[in-house]
């Protein structure tokens, strides 16, 4: 049986890829002469295209298989970076422990992987429908400290999972979460009642500080000159701020949004070796 799935074309060249007696099989067309190559299974060598073309098959393999072991399975990592991270460990780990295998393969299928992946991103940030797919929105699994089960089937969570992912925010019992949903990237987000939420100054009507963000000026005896640019200071500023400290002595130094600098850490400066008369 032959079937044209897919293809691209210009004056000169086509490339069809379908289904013959069970096997996966492209062709190509170049300046009227046919050609019929197998690059779904083994073979001696292959062409650039051929490569491509494996590569476009075993991308979508892998976003198919992925959609369907669920979010879970790419806990901490969004679902395009997931796919994209297994494919290219395995494209490179190969050539370099197999020493049959030549680069080329690697290199042309590694472009054509990071090309699909970046593709893919700014499609879905164009289309809604592949944004829907590949970002799909949270599901709720909590909702006024009752539990939503079907919700819980459709993210492929054992109720065991969920009370792990709870305990890890300090959730004790259900009954006092609002809300809590599974995120497109694997993890948990969870709201507690308001009745179980810790009291802040702005509930009991204190006076509090301004945010005051600390950063690191002196690192391991350098000063961090793009730091001096961005609140308009330069060195001799900083080295009268640290003062009797030398700056090749300090190993952190800090400055505030007050333009207050503390210093953390000194390194002690070395004595000379003394010379025992002998």
């Amino acid at each position: 049986m032959e079937a044209l799935i897919i293809g691209f074309s210009n004056e000169s060249f086509v490339v069809w890829w379908g289904w013959k007696q069970g096997n996966l099989i492209a062709g190509n067309h170049v300046n009227g002469g046919n050609a019929c190559v197998d690059f779904f299974n083994g073979q001696d060598s292959l062409t650039v295209i051929e490569w491509i073309m494996r590569s476009i098959v075993a991308f979508i393999f892998l976003i198919i298989a992925a959609k369907m072991m669920g979010q879970r399975s790419i806990s901490g990592l969004r679902f395009l970076d997931f796919i994209i991270a297994l494919v290219l460990g395995n494209i490179i780990a190969h050539p370099l422990s197999d020493e049959h295998l030549g680069l080329k393969g690697a290199i042309v299928s590694t472009f054509s992987i990071v090309f699909l992946y970046v593709a893919a991103v700014w499609l879905s940030l164009k289309i809604p429908l592949l944004k829907h797919f590949f970002d799909p929105p949270a599901i709720p699994l909590v909702q006024d400290g009752k539990l939503n089960y079907p919700n819980l089937s459709k993210a492929k969570l054992p109720i065991e999972y969920l009370y792990a992912e709870l305990r890890k925010s300090n959730v004790e019992d259900i009954s006092k979460v609002a809300f809590a949903a599974w995120e497109p990237g694997g993890t948990l987000s969870v709201f507690l009642n308001t009745a179980y939420q810790p009291v802040t100054p702005a509930d009991l009507k204190l006076t509090t500080q301004p945010f005051n963000l600390t950063k690191p000026i002196i690192t391991d005896g350098h000063m961090v000159h793009a730091l001096l640019r961005e609140i308009g200071k330069d060195p001799v500023w900083l080295e009268t701020e640290i003062r009797p400290h030398e700056i090749n002595n300090v190993i952190l130094a800090t400055v505030d949004s007050k333009l207050t600098v503390q210093v953390h850490e000194i390194r002690e400066p070395r004595t000379p070796k003394r010379e025992v008369d002998q």
